[in-house]
């Protein structure tokens, strides 16, 4: 199929970002990073606006260009089945599917309300209450997979899209220290433990501090 290049933002601040290059990770495929300007209009749209239907992340792999993370996720499903992103059995395929569209389409009030920046903590932080139902809608789709599948990923023993889907919702709860129960919190540790999370946060805590604006708490 020829190099794979996949273009990305910001490490510390763009979730989207994040999903794409882990299922590149989880699928074994190699690939080099492009780091787009963060000063760049599309690239502060992805950021600022926290659109999931920009250009960034984009794989580039041989002649075919595939942007949007579900989009990822399908077409390294088709040339890499062997990785196992999505379950073996059907229910569980269809549920990981499931929740993964879910939060593609969904929690808008909590992206806005809890935007990702791996290098902040707060430890005291007052979640406006148009997006306490999303957290709480999340903490009943982990729950019920945890509960349904074992752990310590949301369908077992490896990571699925699904996890790739939810690890940025992880940094969140952290950044903003999201009261958890201890399952959803060994679920979060396991995550953010995970060796590509771990990869990914090295380079995110490297990164310049230079977007002002997302310092801004909605």
């Amino acid at each position: 199929m020829g190099q794979a290049t996949l273009t990305i933002s910001s490490k510390n601040y763009s979730s989207w970002s994040l999903r794409g290059w882990l299922l590149c990770r989880m699928a074994g495929l190699e690939f080099t990073e492009e780091m787009v300007d963060t000063t760049d209009a599309t690239a502060r749209q992805e950021l600022l606006l926290l659109s999931p239907t920009v250009l960034v992340p984009r794989l580039v792999h041989g002649k075919v260009q595939v942007w949007d993370t579900l989009a990822i996720a399908q077409y390294l499903n088709e040339i890499l089945p062997e990785a196992g992103l999505y379950p073996d059995d059907i229910v569980a395929r269809s549920h990981c599917r499931s929740i993964s569209g879910e939060m593609h389409s969904g929690f808008y009030n909590l992206r806005s309300a809890l935007p990702m920046n791996l290098k902040a903590r707060h430890q005291s932080f007052k979640i406006f209450s148009g997006a306490r139902p999303d957290v709480e809608r999340i903490k009943v789709i982990w729950h019920e997979c945890l509960d349904t599948y074992g752990g310590p990923f949301l369908f077992g023993a490896r990571p699925s899209v699904a996890d790739a889907m939810y690890a940025p919702v992880c940094t969140r709860f952290r950044t903003y220290s999201v009261a958890l129960d201890p399952t959803l919190e060994a679920y979060v540790e396991t995550i953010l433990n995970w060796a590509p999370m771990r990869e990914w946060t090295e380079g995110a805590l490297a990164e310049p501090d230079e977007i002002v604006e997302l310092e801004v708490e909605f």
